[in-house]
């Protein structure tokens, strides 16, 4: 079912830019059509790929919350939201409506205090298309390129999970979910289980290697996430290029 959007898609998008009075099936055969028909394509893309970000942890190390730190001149959370809309027509904050509202739409847990999880599962009980961006907000140098990348890779795929690998350590809480994983992630948060990798299932889950991200110049820095004031000392200074 999910390969058959993706290829609706592609098709639909190919229609609208061969298809003329004169000339009802064209070719693609210039630059300015290639171009013409991948910005159309990004467009239908964005339609059915919402984005969220993961704003609702303890931030127990970090002893303050991390949404609100300050990076380069903004919060971690108008980072993450600023690099979703980049890609998704459609963004929301997975936390307390009370702390982030002023920021943009948020949407609590149904299963509090559950962990990422917890959220993913909120995500996809509220989401109105098949894709499903999640991004945590203490990843601030995850690129909307990347996130491009990721979600066109998941858009043309049957996996109900699409996510990368940075040294044999999958990244959950930066991935594609369908709408379809809602019922497993569901079944686990009844059970108890707030585990989100071995939820993951074997044939339907699409894992980018870091060897596939290094041919796009996509680096496992990009997914350096911030849990201690040390973390956040060390992200500063690296967004004033001073080195370590």
């Amino acid at each position: 079912m999910l390969r058959r959007i993706s290829q609706e898609i592609v098709c639909k998008a190919a229609v609208q830019i061969t298809r003329s009075p004169d000339h009802p099936i064209a070719w693609v055969n210039t630059t300015a059509e290639v171009a013409h028909l991948s910005a159309t394509i990004s467009l239908m893309v964005r339609d059915n790929l919402s984005g969220f970000v993961l704003a609702g942890g303890k931030s127990t190390r970090m002893g303050r919350d991390k949404a609100a730190l300050a990076l380069h001149g903004r919060t971690l959370l108008e980072t993450s939201l600023a690099a979703l809309r980049d890609v998704a027509r459609q963004v929301f904050i997975l936390g307390s409506p009370q702390l982030y509202d002023r920021y943009g739409t948020a949407i609590p847990d149904i299963f509090p205090g559950c962990g990422p999880l917890g959220g993913i599962h909120a995500a996809l009980s509220h989401s109105a298309t098949q894709f499903n961006l999640i991004v945590a907000v203490d990843t601030p140098f995850v690129s909307s390129k990347f996130l491009d990348y990721l979600a066109g890779r998941a858009l043309n795929s049957s996996a109900l999970v699409t996510l990368p690998e940075i040294g044999d350590y999958l990244e959950p809480v930066c991935a594609v979910y369908s709408r379809d994983f809602l019922a497993i992630a569901e079944q686990a948060l009844q059970r108890g289980d707030h585990k989100i990798t071995p939820l993951l299932p074997q044939r339907q889950t699409l894992v980018i290697q870091e060897a596939e991200l290094k041919k796009f110049a996509f680096t496992a820095e990009m997914f350096e996430n911030l849990n201690t004031p040390e973390d956040l000392e060390r992200a500063r200074r690296r967004t004033r290029g001073e080195s370590e």
